[in-house]
């Protein structure tokens, strides 16, 4: 039985080389890791409409510039997902966690030491190597 791949559209808020990250409640997939904010992409949208639709959700900005850094396929074995994943470097509001989610900017060097989903890994691996 193939899995139904889940599209996710994820936000690597980049502002005074400082990252916007979350950490995600015990009851998500993947649960008390931290994570850049997003989710699923619907049946109707695009990955940009998606991105700007979740981070004015999740945390309270509006998205005026973002540039594609990867495309991420990962299987959790009890989900698939793919992570289209956008720079944002333009923005509008301030970031904070609306849904009660821990929420903090850290520089490049405290992001290497947080506990991500393991899909996460290579987002931060692309960043590095976008330097």
């Amino acid at each position: 039985m193939t899995k139904k791949v889940v599209n996710v559209a994820v936000g690597v808020i980049e502002k005074q080389a400082q990252y916007f990250v979350c950490k995600r409640s015990d009851e998500q997939h993947q649960g008390g890791l931290w994570e850049f904010p997003g989710g699923k992409v619907e049946d109707n949208e695009s990955v940009e409409q998606a991105l700007s639709r979740e981070l004015a959700e999740e945390i309270g900005i509006q998205v005026e510039r973002s540039e594609h850094l990867v495309t991420i396929e990962h299987d959790y074995g009890d989900k698939q997902v793919c992570l289209v994943v956008h720079v944002v470097t333009a923005f509008s509001g301030e970031a904070t966690g609306l849904e009660g989610q821990p929420s903090q900017w850290v520089n490049f060097e405290q992001l290497k030491k947080l506990d991500f989903p393991s899909a996460n890994v290579a987002i931060i691996d692309a960043l590095a190597t976008s330097k």
